[in-house]
């Protein structure tokens, strides 16, 4: 379990990132922190491994206080994804990888073996083993930077917008393989990011944000569809213009359409075994 207590993040030029933040990260779940470009959410994921140091408050990790670990022991013991993978362009796959448990000791063998393990994980290909990041495509260097995060099997994983930078396509594969990869591991996952599709895929628990780290509302994702706080949180969601207010109407062929307040297709929806489902209900879905 991870816990912001009361924590606040104030820099030196006297911006203030984070104002009065509390929060509880249950344990082998994923929360999402959810909101606009500079409203600290990056800022709060970095305090877990004390990349950035509150200003007042405390994080804890099960009940330990984060400031009372030597920052280097404490990142090696949490793994880390962000935007572009930070690989080490220098490095094959496989060594990129086994980063973290060659520092923490491990043999140069049993760290490559652990490496082309995730690499399976993962669904990279044994080949890509010997490969540089740059021989690599954006979605691959992104599996490669989750194999490295959970090289040393680390209980918590941050992950920093890690799918913001890949195609539309791909990003939903990866996200696709992130729920399957913690329905196995049960790790307790924090995810920054700015999309709601996202948030709404992955998360558990999801934290909408305004500026200077101040939480709107928490929530389930149907809780913040179907019972937003306010009107900020409606807002960002998109629920008073339309874009996640959907019907149903009947399609050539069998099946359903599903639109849009503005009448824009976003979907189609089909028996089980193929053939045209039930009438969805008029109040639309």
């Amino acid at each position: 379990m991870i816990e912001f207590d009361h924590v606040t993040k104030t820099y030196a030029d006297g911006t203030t990132a984070v104002r009065d933040f509390s929060l509880t990260v249950p344990s082998h779940t994923t929360t999402v922190l959810l909101g606009s470009s500079g409203c600290g959410k990056t800022t709060l994921l970095r305090m877990v491994n004390r990349m950035v140091e509150p200003t007042s408050g405390e994080v804890r990790i099960d009940g330990e206080t984060v400031s009372s670990r030597p920052p280097v022991q404490l990142r090696r013991s949490i793994g880390y994804v962000m935007q572009h993978s930070g690989l080490m362009p220098h490095r094959r796959v496989v060594d990129n990888i086994a980063t973290v448990p060659r520092l923490n000791g491990v043999s140069r063998g049993a760290a490559q073996e652990r490496a082309r393990d995730l690499m399976e994980l993962v669904d990279l290909a044994p080949e890509l083993a010997r490969r540089y990041p740059a021989q690599l495509s954006g979605g691959q260097q992104q599996r490669v930077g989750v194999a490295r995060a959970l090289a040393d099997d680390p209980n918590i994983l941050l992950m920093d917008e890690p799918f913001g930078a890949v195609d539309p396509l791909v990003r939903v594969e990866l996200q696709s393989q992130l729920r399957r990869l913690q329905v196995q591991l049960r790790k307790t996952i924090i995810f920054v990011t700015h999309d709601i599709d996202e948030a709404l895929a992955l998360g558990d628990q999801i934290v909408v944000l305004r500026s200077g780290g101040e939480v709107a509302q928490i929530g389930t994702p149907r809780e913040l569809v179907e019972e937003p706080a306010d009107a900020f949180v409606s807002r960002f969601l998109g629920l008073q213009d339309g874009r996640r207010r959907l019907h149903a109407s009947p399609r050539v062929g069998g099946g359903w359409t599903v639109v849009d307040d503005t009448g824009r297709p976003v979907g189609l929806i089909e028996g089980e075994d193929g053939t045209e489902p039930a009438a969805p209900s008029p109040e639309g879905c």
